[in-house]
């Protein structure tokens, strides 16, 4: 597969860039400048209507960071001017300096410079951004149509959305480029009958291109068949169960769990109580957990952070203790920590923050089948809707569109739509009592922090078992 071209306007404005940086060098105790370019293209099939959009992720511009005598300014702008170099790194000092007196400034420790050139430059199979329009509205047409039946399912929506991501980073000691692509594809459904309409979905993503498309076709009688199953749910009855959770609902878990209660600017805001768990238990000895970069190949991998800082794979639970946390570079300094590689911004004019990339719980050893048999009266959860937590006390909360009931370790026929699960995250980690042999990541959903930021992440990991209060 052809390697992804990095982005020519940024190719372009390399060499000047690196001057710059040798210009500033001499003004500041560290210099650098993050640049962006990102295109990007959506494609949706809804009855009636097909079109094409550009999605949230399309960037294109500059942020340079600098740091004296411990305090750090950034300045951002989508254009660098025409002119000598000389020039425009003066007018940028100019505007560096002119935000050193902000009161009430933090002062951390010095910002890490060491020598690293490198690069990365993804592949994918089949390019969105050199097919025929017409042709990927087509595919998705005869998507949803072939999903929907006109008697159970009523409506299907089809979407493809397709990032090339190009990012460039230069320091007085750092020159990184990458250039990728990431895209997600999903198929919604909705099924009706009577008063009573359920809606599902399937989705596929990665650091793929159309490919995607093929890889959602094989899932349409799955869904078809669920789609006709949940027009039958039944209320569930309030209470604690035995729960498994499908690697979607697992991941989500790991994400809400500890994935923001572990993100280490929190801790430095003294917003999350995880940080008074560092070096103890805080789930069985089945759950290690993961974030990184460079973990896995999924959309949320990457050469480099928004930093300059090398993508990392973290344990952050080994066996049930909390082992420490995900880091942008500022928080890890103050903090005195390890930069893990998470500083992520949502976009060049953004701040950085310790931000998640791809969050899974490790696998085990039980088979899916075993786990099944041995739940006494329970419910098997899966296709996740939502997730929320509050990192400050850990309480947690997903909401899932099917739930298959369990009695004496096998399926009742009884679905329930929508279920949601919540629950205090140690007891429901310290609950985990099997872990399957199996492992799937997916990424097609984004990430807010605080309700806004947001970042393209992944999460999952093998099924799990545990017991979650339902409702």
């Amino acid at each position: 597969m052809p390697k992804r071209a990095h982005s020519a306007f940024l190719s372009g404005q390399r060499p000047r860039l690196s001057r710059m940086v040798r210009a500033l060098a001499s003004h500041f105790d560290y210099i650098s400048v993050l640049g962006t370019d990102d295109r990007g293209i959506s494609y949706a099939a809804t009855p009636g209507e097909t079109r094409t959009s550009e999605p949230i992720w399309v960037q294109r511009g500059f942020v340079f960071r600098a740091q004296r005598k411990g305090l750090v300014v950034e300045y951002a702008t989508a254009v660098l001017e025409e002119g000598p170099d000389e020039t425009i790194a003066a007018g940028i000092r100019f505007k560096l300096e002119a935000l050193f007196g902000a009161a009430g400034a933090i002062v951390f420790p010095p910002i890490p410079d060491e020598p690293l050139i490198a690069g990365y430059r993804g592949s994918i199979t089949e390019d969105p951004f050199t097919a025929d329009p017409e042709a990927i509205l087509g595919r998705l047409s005869a998507l949803r149509q072939k999903l929907t039946d006109g008697k159970v399912v009523v409506m299907a929506n089809a979407r493809f959305e397709c990032v090339d991501l190009s990012r460039i980073f230069i320091s007085p000691r750092r020159e990184l480029f990458q250039s990728f692509a990431w895209s997600q594809a999903y198929i919604f459904g909705v099924a009706r009958r009577g008063q009573t309409t359920k809606m599902s979905y399937r989705s596929a993503s990665g650091r793929k291109g159309l490919e995607l498309l093929s890889e959602l076709e094989p899932k349409l009688p799955e869904l078809a068949a669920e789609l006709a199953a949940i027009l039958d749910a039944v209320k569930l009855d309030p209470g604690e169960y035995e729960v498994i959770l499908d690697p979607d609902m697992s991941g989500t878990l790991a994400h809400e769990a500890f994935g923001h209660g572990v993100e280490t600017d929190m801790f430095f805001k003294q917003r999350a109580k995880a940080e008074e768990y560092l070096g103890k238990r805080v789930g069985s000895e089945l759950v290690t957990m993961y974030d990184g970069a460079a973990g896995a190949d999924q959309t949320g991998s990457f050469l480099f952070d928004d930093e300059g800082t090398t993508g990392t794979k973290t344990k952050i639970i080994d066996k049930g203790i909390l082992l420490g946390g995900i880091s942008d570079a500022l928080s890890a300094l103050a903090l005195g920590i390890p930069l893990t590689g998470n500083g992520r911004r949502e976009a060049f004019s953004h701040k950085a923050y310790a931000r998640m990339t791809n969050t899974y719980f490790a696998s085990g050893s039980s088979k899916v089948d075993d786990m099944i048999a041995s739940v006494k009266k329970g419910w098997a959860l899966s296709r996740l809707n939502a997730g929320m937590e509050d990192p400050r006390n850990w309480g947690i909360q997903l909401l899932c569109m099917v739930g298959r009931e369990i009695v004496d370790g096998k399926f009742t026929g009884r679905v329930a739509s929508p279920v949601v699960c919540s629950g205090y995250v140690p007891d429901v980690l310290s609950a985990i009592s099997m872990v399957s042999d199996d492992f799937e990541l997916a990424g097609s959903g984004a990430c807010g922090k605080g309700h806004k930021e947001y970042a393209k992440v992944s999460s999952g990991g093998p099924w799990i078992k545990t017991k979650m209060r339902l409702g």
